[in-house]
């Protein structure tokens, strides 16, 4: 489960570029939102009337211990869906470990990787 700042853009984020369905809760405080076999948790931070107008910087820097992985057949096919959507990521790299990878960051700095084995590709 992931703490998010504006839970409404985190959902339109993880269902609209990454293509996620929302399969429980809604955008009042908490979701569940499935990919494939991915199940992801989506948290607010804050109660509605208790957020700041803009982001804690010392929160967000800490999302980026946080990385995500995600099994995926064509990880160019992600990248070209983010495309589409007009969404930030790095082109698609064989990494060293065997695995080649697409990758961006959501609306909360959390760093997603989709991947597959490069034998796959």
């Amino acid at each position: 489960m992931l703490e998010v700042f504006d839970l409404p853009a985190s959902i339109a984020f993880y269902r609209d570029v990454v293509g996620f369905e929302l399969v429980s809760g809604d955008d009042s405080w908490w979701c569940m939102l499935k990919l494939g076999e991915a199940t992801l948790m989506l948290n607010t931070a804050y109660e509605k009337d208790q957020r700041p107008p803009v982001p804690d910087p010392a929160r967000v820097r800490g999302h980026g211990d946080a990385e995500l992985y995600f099994g995926t057949p064509d990880p160019d096919a992600v990248y070209a869906q983010f495309q589409e959507k007009g969404w930030p990521a790095k082109e698609p790299k064989n990494m060293h470990c065997g695995m080649r990878q697409v990758s961006t960051k959501d609306p909360d700095g959390f760093r997603l990787h989709f991947i597959c084995p490069v034998e796959s590709k």
